[in-house]
């Protein structure tokens, strides 16, 4: 990628589209503000085929009142992985076809608005409420809800909430394309979410989330800002692929 291109033909250096677009979905979620400058040229790792990866493995446990579901979805999981997609039905949801499973791994919660929330404690719920999230977030009417909600509680969630009414440029479509389950344990989880943009580029989205109060929240910087960078994608190698449209 060359310096001296013009800024116009790559939206990866592009300030107004890159958060204003499709990163709102990840942490900055509902102001548009936090802009991705230069993406790291990230070429996907090579990480393993996902098709020779071992069984899915998790460890259920007793489960206390802290670890419950808000909205009373079955399941706990305290560790575990996932290596291949589930078995999911989608939903359009704004612009964005996410999966649902309403008694299952969620969202147990849907609104008439469209806002989406309630998760399973599992590491199959931790991937549903970070495609959810990315989805619900196409709709820029609900970011100030998506802000207050959905982010863990804190500096950067009172930083979000005061920038969720920043105006932003047209953003560009996307759908999700992949995930990988980093990391999972009973109140941590990384998801990274492969998205196809309307452009053409294939980004990678992680989604740092806590569990509070009974359903997964996506973590910030105390100024609103990604706790992990998107990253441009060359293919969909070492992830996992599922998509609904």
């Amino acid at each position: 990628m060359s310096d001296s291109q013009p800024s116009e033909s790559n939206p990866f250096t592009s300030r107004r589209f890159i958060v204003a677009a499709v990163v709102v979905g990840v942490v900055l979620l509902c102001a548009v503000v936090l802009i991705v400058s230069s993406v790291i040229g990230g070429q996907a790792k090579p990480n393993a085929n996902p098709s020779a990866a071992p069984t899915n493995t998790s460890t259920q446990s007793a489960v206390s009142e802290a670890d419950r579901s808000a909205c009373g979805l079955p399941g706990f999981e305290k560790s575990g992985t996932l290596t291949q997609a589930p078995n999911t039905k989608w939903a359009l949801v704004g612009t964005v076809a996410a999966p649902t499973d309403p008694k299952g791994s969620g969202p147990g919660n849907v609104e008439s608005s469209g806002f989406r929330s309630c998760y399973a404690h599992t590491p199959t719920g931790s991937l549903y409420a970070a495609a959810n999230m990315l989805a619900v977030v196409s709709d820029r009417s609900l970011l100030h809800e998506v802000a207050d909600k959905l982010t863990v509680p804190g500096p950067g969630r009172d930083a979000l909430l005061k920038q969720s009414g920043t105006p932003s440029s047209t953003p560009v479509r996307y759908q999700i394309a992949g995930f990988k389950l980093d990391s999972y344990s009973s109140d941590q989880a990384t998801v990274d979410i492969a998205v196809n943009l309307s452009t053409g580029e294939l980004v990678s989205f992680p989604f740092a989330l806590q569990w509070v109060d009974g359903d997964w929240k996506v973590k910030t910087t105390d100024d609103g800002g990604f706790t992990l960078p998107p990253a441009q994608l060359q293919s969909l190698g070492g992830y996992i692929p599922w998509s609904g449209a």
